[in-house]
């Protein structure tokens, strides 16, 4: 029983008025009749730059100051399917995440990380099938079955044609990559998260948190339809699904979100698809505070921005957090930032109570009434979704990237009138401000990644690459699981963009 400083005894749950306990459907109180009693969330901070060298030294650096899982970062060249050595690469490699082209550089990523107790959570979706595959055989040569791999692959095509652009394929090819590495992980790696269905970059670009959950949820439900239609279980792939949301500024709206979201996933992936699992019908999800929220100007300012937001995550009852750095807005985050970040969760874990109370606000009259209101707001834009044909369709027409336009434009607009206050922004400014220490890309650390895939073109038996990449291109072309080629291809050390070209050729692209 935990107890106040006072010595007051506290009730790990302090009752419901929708005649609810923590742990039962819907899951408005929280996934687990305990939550954070049990164990606290997972303290994620996400990570990635220069080369798989220079990346690997942070990771053990936040390792070893109390980092429960990483959450690994690519470069846009790596992201869109280009090896570091490509033409379209320049210039971006290393800048805003790792870059990884082959085994090779996996292997020097997770050199020293033991995969069997670390949770590995990887930001990528175009690429994923081909990143988890690099990890996967990684994880081999170091003596570590599939079967003890635990962690999330974003995975989540959908998002990108509305909010974020790093796609590749076209809409129906990509969820066949989606679907066949669904199949593969139910197969192969059991503890292994095959989707984060990601919210938090449609409410980057500008969406509400109303649109956030809608478009979210209905690129969840695509998901689940497509998974249907190639004969998986409901109750055992939703068992492996997850959520990625954005705990932005609004404080007691986004921990309504939060509550609102279990509620809504539950009664989806019970009533409209016959789930009988609790498991499959949990909405699981990691929270990264909202880096859109963050400003250039006053940028100490931040570290109260992103307390509030990840307290508002920890209220909401998230599973996995991630806080922002302060200097995020100017660049990717120094070790000290980093470090800031990660004792932001710390504090609030071990030193502010806020844990010790399952769902809080509970019975509140306030936070029960705005959860219902958004949750009846987002089942009315999710009905419009369906009434267009469902996620897909809307997004070949662009409904949500119009509402998301407009939404955006309204925020900005009531920044610029000042009637939203941005401190140090538009009121409260300091024309004095001192330029601040950022993170500086090594351009050595870059050399050295482009000297480890050429040194691989030429140590590596160039005709098994070739008869693995023209199987993958056989595979593709009919009705095989393409990451059973794709693995293949990556143990004999094809590079990301080979791979990804074989399938652009299958495949087309997405313009």
């Amino acid at each position: 029983m935990k107890s106040t400083n006072s010595d007051i005894n506290l009730k790990s749950f302090y009752g419901s008025s929708i005649n609810e306990e923590p742990g039962e459907f819907p899951f408005t109180h929280g996934i687990y009749p305990n939550m954070y009693l049990g164990r606290h969330w997972t303290m994620r901070q996400y990570a990635g730059f220069g080369s798989a060298e220079e990346s690997n030294k942070r990771y053990k650096y936040l390792l070893n100051q109390g980092v429960m899982g990483l959450s690994v970062a690519f470069d846009l060249p790596t992201q869109t399917g280009y090896d570091s050595n490509h033409a379209l690469a320049q210039g971006e490699v290393g800048r805003v995440g790792v870059p990884i082209s082959s085994l090779a550089d996996m292997e020097v990523l997770m050199d020293g990380i033991p995969l069997d107790k670390v949770s590995i959570s990887m930001t990528i979706n175009s690429t994923a099938s081909i990143l988890l595959a690099f990890l996967v055989v990684t994880a081999e040569k170091q003596g570590i079955s599939k079967d003890q791999l635990r962690g999330t692959v974003q995975n989540d095509i959908l998002k990108e044609y509305i909010a974020r652009g790093t796609f590749i394929y076209p809409p129906k090819q990509s969820m066949r990559i989606i679907t066949d590495m669904f199949k593969w992980c139910g197969i192969n790696i059991p503890n292994w998260n095959t989707i984060s269905i990601s919210g938090y970059h449609i409410r980057e670009a500008g969406a509400t948190a109303v649109q956030e959950l809608a478009f979210t949820f209905a690129n969840g439900i695509a998901y689940v339809e497509s998974a249907l239609n190639v004969g998986m279980d409901v109750n055992q792939f939703g068992k492996r699904l997850s959520f990625f949301f954005n705990a932005h500024n609004h404080f007691y709206e986004e921990i309504a979100k939060f509550r609102a979201g279990r509620r809504i996933w539950a009664k989806i992936m019970k009533e409209r698809f016959g789930a009988t699992e609790p498991k499959a019908m949990m909405c699981r999800f990691h929270t990264q505070t909202a880096g859109s929220t963050l400003t250039a100007q006053q940028i100490d300012n931040n570290v109260v921005r992103t307390t509030i937001q990840a307290v508002s995550a920890v209220l909401g009852g998230t599973q996995s957090l991630h806080t922002n750095a302060f200097d995020e807005a100017l660049a990717l985050p120094t070790e000290s930032s980093a470090r800031l970040a990660l004792r932001t969760q710390q504090v609030i874990a071990h030193e502010s109570g806020i844990p010790d109370i399952v769902d809080p606000f509970s019975g509140s009259h306030f936070m029960e009434s705005l959860t219902d209101e958004i949750e009846s707001k987002v089942l009315k834009l999710i009905q419009k979704i369906d009434d267009l044909g469902g996620a897909v369709p809307a997004i070949e027409m662009e409904f949500q990237q119009n509402e998301i336009g407009q939404s955006a434009y309204q925020y900005q607009k009531k920044i610029d009138d000042q009637t939203n206050i941005i401190v140090g922004v538009n009121k409260f400014k300091d024309e004095k401000e001192p330029a601040p220490e950022t993170l500086k890309i090594n351009e050595e650390a870059v050399q050295s990644q482009l000297f480890r895939l050429k040194k691989i073109k030429h140590t590596r038996d160039s005709k098994a690459v070739q008869v693995s990449l023209d199987e993958l291109k056989t595979i593709s072309r009919g009705n095989g699981n393409l990451m059973e080629g794709i693995i293949d291809a990556v143990k004999n050390y094809a590079t990301l963009g080979e791979i990804s070209d074989v399938l652009r050729t299958e495949f087309g692209i997405h313009a």
